[in-house]
């Protein structure tokens, strides 16, 4: 029974590759990043340690992505694996999301500042206090520990490491950073660390293209990478916030309905929840499966969690 669940994983990593691969170098408006050129899954190592990844998207309410014809193969993927159905936004605009998702809380943020900085301990802090490997994968970033507002693409408002003042000030931290050329060798090499972290660029994001640009971005990179999570490893695929106020968890959340998707071999098939969670509620999916503790709003359970996705109860195996 393992080996045919595995087999059709497989299956469906292959098939969503074929089918939507030719898509990829055609990201309609904006300027997409180059395709990955990762070739068919089948011919990438398998890892047999778990992993835990997470993509971030921006800027779409769930409806505007889940159904929508320009979305085939994220359609595809939630209804393969698990999704959140009432998935939020903690608020808006987007830096205050992706500081949730990294240390439980926006620390009073409430712009897209790229004068500010964050002492707090954070993500990285118990990564590293745990010594699990991790790296972030940013799309057009620029290297060298880079502060700037932006390069091309890059946007370090999307950036939320370089934000926290303990990673921006260490060189040795800031070599955690990386472009998509290391992604490349690294998802090529089977060398990818226990915990991803991508943040794709401007276009392929959604935030300056249409849903169709980032539908097909991930189609190039996702069965790539779910084939090297591992035999429970996970991806979290979500976006920073929505269009709207919609929110959860006794009001604290407020950013937006947005469509988190739970995919790869530690997700379960064509699983459903219907419970709120909020990027408190993903962190906290996170630290769980990695055996780390809870950091800020995290630890509080009203912030849902992800974890009815799961196929295997965290932490994972490492």
């Amino acid at each position: 029974m393992t080996e045919r669940r595995h087999a059709g994983r497989r299956w469906f990593s292959r098939a969503v590759a074929v089918g939507l691969a030719a898509l990829c170098g055609a990201c309609g408006q904006g300027h997409p990043g180059r395709p990955l050129g990762l070739g068919p899954p089948a011919r990438l190592p398998v890892s047999r340690s778990s992993r835990v990844a997470i993509i971030v998207m921006e800027n779409k309410e769930a409806p505007l992505v889940i159904g929508n014809s320009s979305a085939p193969y994220e359609t595809a993927l939630a209804r393969h694996y698990g999704l959140a159905t009432r998935s939020y936004g903690v608020t808006h605009p987007s830096l205050p999301n992706y500081l949730a998702l990294t240390s439980g809380s926006t620390h009073g943020v409430s712009s897209d500042c790229t004068d500010c900085a964050i002492a707090a301990t954070n993500l990285v802090d118990q990564l590293e206090a745990a010594r699990i490997s991790w790296r972030a994968y940013l799309e057009g970033y620029p290297g060298d520990c880079f502060t700037g507002a932006g390069s091309g693409g890059y946007a370090k408002k999307h950036d939320p490491f370089v934000y926290y003042e303990d990673v921006a000030r260490s060189p040795g931290r800031c070599a955690h950073l990386v472009g998509f050329g290391a992604l490349t060798r690294d998802l090529r090499r089977g060398t990818l660390p226990r915990f991803v972290w991508i943040s794709p660029n401007l276009c392929d994001d959604t935030h300056d293209c249409g849903v169709g640009a980032g539908d097909r971005f991930l189609a190039g990179l996702v069965p790539a990478l779910i084939h090297e999570l591992g035999p429970d490893g996970f991806l979290v695929i979500t976006w920073d916030e929505g269009t709207t106020g919609a929110g959860c968890c006794a009001g604290a959340a407020a950013g937006g309905r947005i469509a988190t998707i739970v995919a790869g071999p530690g997700a379960r098939q064509g699983a459903r929840d219907r419970r709120p969670v909020d990027h408190y509620g993903v962190l906290r999916t996170i630290e769980d499966a990695l055996g780390l503790p809870r950091l800020g709003a995290a630890a509080d359970p009203a912030n849902g969690s992800l974890r009815a996705l799961l196929a295997h109860p965290p932490p994972l195996r490492s």
